[in-house]
């Protein structure tokens, strides 16, 4: 089992990466927090959750371990599998995926794309007991850097190796661009996905 990989950023969308590693490239998909986490870095290290089906070997990358864990525990609930677990941590924080479950908000789970009331219901039951929240109060600031086009086009780019139609995901980014210009991509595709 790969824990995790360290090496050269090769390449970064807010949906995948790809991490040369002696002259070898890992691409994984990333949740959005773990993309602002390494955006605009030349390095990184992502700690690894591989999947293995008979159709695709699929490699998850997180930035750090307690966004992993939550993902295991996510995948361990029935009817969640890998691409429901990553649109979860990408629509919440891990801080905020944890007070969502201890506080038992299933309207916000249903939020996320994906999430019907009985697979909410269910992710709080399986899980409430196994999450520890804590709440933090702060905020750290994210600074991006767009690496293709304008945030706009990387915003919708993102939605569609989410899963979403490109003419619906680009509506609603230019929605959002025109009501907040000044958000970074990753905040364009947080909103999208409550929208979408």
């Amino acid at each position: 089992m790969i824990d995790f990989i360290k090496g050269a950023v090769a390449e970064l969308t807010p949906a995948n990466v790809t991490i040369e590693c002696s002259g070898i490239g890992y691409q994984m998909h990333i949740s959005l927090n773990t993309f602002a986490a390494i955006n605009g870095k030349t390095d990184a290290l992502l700690y690894v959750y591989e999947s293995i089906r008979e159709d695709a070997h699929l490699l998850f990358g997180f930035a750090e371990k307690h966004e992993r864990e939550l993902f295991l525990q996510l995948i361990s609930v029935s009817g969640v599998g890998p691409g429901t677990a990553r649109m979860i941590l990408s629509s919440l924080s891990s801080r905020e995926l944890e007070s969502v479950i201890a506080s038992g908000d299933a309207t916000q789970l249903q939020s996320v794309k994906g999430i019907g009331s009985k697979t909410a219901q269910r992710i709080i039951v399986d899980l409430k007991d196994k999450i520890r929240y804590t709440d933090v109060n702060g905020t750290a600031a994210i600074t991006t850097k767009e690496g293709q086009g304008t945030t706009g086009e990387a915003a919708v780019s993102a939605l569609v190796m989410l899963g979403f139609v490109q003419t619906a995901s680009q509506k609603v980014v230019a929605k959002i661009l025109r009501e907040n210009s000044t958000l970074p991509v990753e905040g364009v595709i947080k909103e999208a996905l409550k929208r979408l």
